[in-house]
């Protein structure tokens, strides 16, 4: 069994001012069998999608998780939760058989458990109310040992590792180890063999302390204890109380042969013990783990060793949340949920069964040839979008490291803002946009993205002139693109000419410094010797003219955002007016929106 979809009304930020609707959940949130992980900038709802699976299910964890006032949605007096879950096998339906429901006719149906959680606000007082299940609007209240099967293991963000891992009462490892089946007694009157052999030793321990000498440690004890209280009482010595729980309290974890292990280590060995409960044979209950910020005290190399090893488990269902671009580079996309815009969008293929469904609004415009381009090129760089309030795609090198500095004259902090660039490093913006993109429109994101290309329209080698058939070609596939984009929250910004390199050159502000840079960088090579700049030979190098080496794109960008930089007579006024920057600028504006500063 797993949980295959979640359904919130007024849990935190999920809410609405209209009035309660049982048909219209403010959140709907589909989960794969195996991994599941939550991504999306800070306070996109992460954490409120894992505190409703954690209050409806509770943990192994004994934690003490109730609603507080906080959990409702502003001024609303009822929130509901609804876990739905799926696949169950025979030996785990017949755990719920009163409150199963199916789905599907006759021998196809298959059964389907729904629990439901409603918490209510009256007279200024929470009303607490039992997890019920059922297929109707109520359901029926859950027993203790049903509740029993459907516990989760669960890692909070700030894991404490060491302190979880050290002997002591009450310990996190003596409770994981107490839910093993290899602690576990027919009755309360068995005597479990590790009792047996702790009393033994406990003999052994009392009795070396009343003989070979050592008798006068235990006399001493004994004389203050008699004169402190009466001749009655006398010492014990030994390791404490032999019963299970006492005996696993006295246990740490460590690794073999290794000591004062770091933080990222203990974490991994926590997580390692968290899991244990996991793999318990004949267990017919749910197997589900949600780890909270899984890259917590890890290095990237061990975050991206341990997705990969999660995304390899197959009986077992995870969902976790993360703000790492390297976990999310790691993770494949179909096993990716954005939170974003008080939604929760999967990243993965639409399935077949649903290509009509009422749920397309659910899923991303990529095809399959998209998610194989996506999974070999998404890398930790280009990873990073996943958590932009804002993402600008570009083709190359050039764009990258100038248009920070051309997006600070205009008054824009790209950093301040969270604007992620993402050098896409060709012309396959259009698979990374697409991630951005829903099959139904209407559910579209919130995040501003702006993609800049350019026409590529090569002058002729003849005579160094523009083909005008060329550029209206391509002109028109833009403009079919751009229709495309409409009511989306994508811009496609081209420029009017060959390429950025071009448009700089041309530019009414920017081309004394783009000329300048080019000279410098290319001082040495016969074209520019003494810094002199020629247009047919800036043209022929390029267009990569045989005999002719093409621009150093990078060393030149990078002395021209540095001469940007410090000029003082570039202003926002005269930029905004320059023409052959306008696409860029036109991109800017639309990643930065002024309504972010409101």
């Amino acid at each position: 069994m797993y949980l295959s979809e979640l359904r919130l009304w007024n849990f935190r930020k999920y809410g609405s001012e209209n009035p309660f609707d049982l048909n219209v959940p403010n959140l709907i949130v589909p989960f794969n069998k195996g991994l599941n992980v939550l991504i999306g900038e800070n306070d996109s709802g992460k954490t409120a999608i894992i505190d409703a699976i954690k209050l409806v299910l509770k943990t192994h964890a004994y934690e003490w998780i109730k609603v507080e006032e906080s959990d409702f949605y502003r001024n609303s007096d009822k929130l509901r939760i609804e876990l739905e879950f799926k696949d169950l096998k025979p030996n785990e339906a017949k755990n719920f058989i009163e409150w199963l429901g199916w789905e599907g006719i006759g021998k196809d149906a298959k059964p389907i458990l729904r629990l439901i959680y409603q918490v209510e606000i009256k007279q200024d007082r929470i009303l607490v109310t039992d997890v019920k299940a059922g297929m109707d609007e109520t359901g029926y209240p859950l027993n203790a040992e049903a509740r029993e099967y459907l516990k989760i293991t669960y890692l909070k963000a700030l894991r404490d590792a060491d302190n979880d891992l050290t002997a002591k009462k009450n310990s996190r490892l003596s409770q994981i180890l107490r839910e093993h089946e290899s602690f576990k007694k027919k009755s309360k009157s068995d005597v479990h063999p590790f009792e047996s052999e702790f009393k033994e030793l406990n003999l052994k321990i009392e009795k070396w302390f009343k003989t070979d000498g050592n008798e006068k440690l235990k006399k001493i004890i004994d004389n203050f204890l008699v004169s402190f209280t009466d001749e009655e009482k006398t010492s014990r010595i030994s390791l404490g109380d032999s019963d299970i729980k006492s005996i696993l309290e006295k246990v740490s974890l460590g690794i073999l042969n290794q000591q004062n292990l770091g933080l990222g280590t203990m974490n991994r060995l926590y997580m390692a013990a968290e899991l244990l409960h996991l793999k318990k044979e004949n267990w017919d209950g749910l197997k589900l783990c949600m780890i909270e910020e899984l890259e917590a005290h890890l290095h990237p190399q061990a975050q991206m060793k341990i997705i990969e090893a999660l995304q390899k488990e197959t009986e077992v269902q995870f969902i976790l949340s993360t703000h790492s671009p390297n976990l999310a580079s790691k993770v494949k996309l179909h096993n990716l949920i954005l939170c974003n815009n008080n939604q929760a969008l999967p990243l993965g293929e639409l399935p077949n069964e649903q290509n009509q469904s009422a749920k397309n609004d659910k899923y991303t415009k990529l095809d399959k040839n998209d998610y194989k381009f996506l999974e070999r090129f998404l890398d930790v760089t280009k990873a990073n979008l996943f958590f932009a309030k804002g993402v600008i795609l570009v083709e190359g090198w050039s764009e990258e490291i100038i248009l920070p500095v051309i997006a600070k004259k205009l008054g824009y902090d790209l950093t301040e803002r969270e604007i992620s660039i993402v050098n896409v490093g060709s012309t396959a913006y259009l698979r990374f946009a697409k991630i951005f993109l829903r099959q139904n429109p209407i559910e579209k994101l919130s995040i501003p993205v702006a993609i800049i290309t350019d026409l590529d329209n090569r002058p002729e080698v003849k005579d160094n002139s523009f083909c005008e058939i060329k550029k209206a070609k391509k002109e028109k596939k833009i403009e079919e693109l751009v229709d495309s984009f409409k009511s989306t929250n994508v811009l496609l910004s081209c420029t009017s000419d060959w390429t950025l390199e071009w448009c700089l050159y041309k530019s009414e502000t920017l081309s004394k410094f783009f000329t300048e840079s080019v000279s410098e960088i290319h001082s040495g090579t016969d074209e520019f010797k003494g810094g002199k700049f020629e247009e047919v030979k800036f043209i022929s190098k390029l267009r990569k003219d045989k005999g002719h080496s093409p621009i150093d794109k990078v060393e030149v960008a990078s002395l021209l955002a540095e001469k940007i930089e410090k000029d003082l007579l570039l202003t926002k006024e005269n930029l905004s007016k320059d023409k052959k920057m306008e696409y860029i600028i036109k991109a800017i504006k639309h990643v930065c929106n002024e309504s972010r500063d409101k």
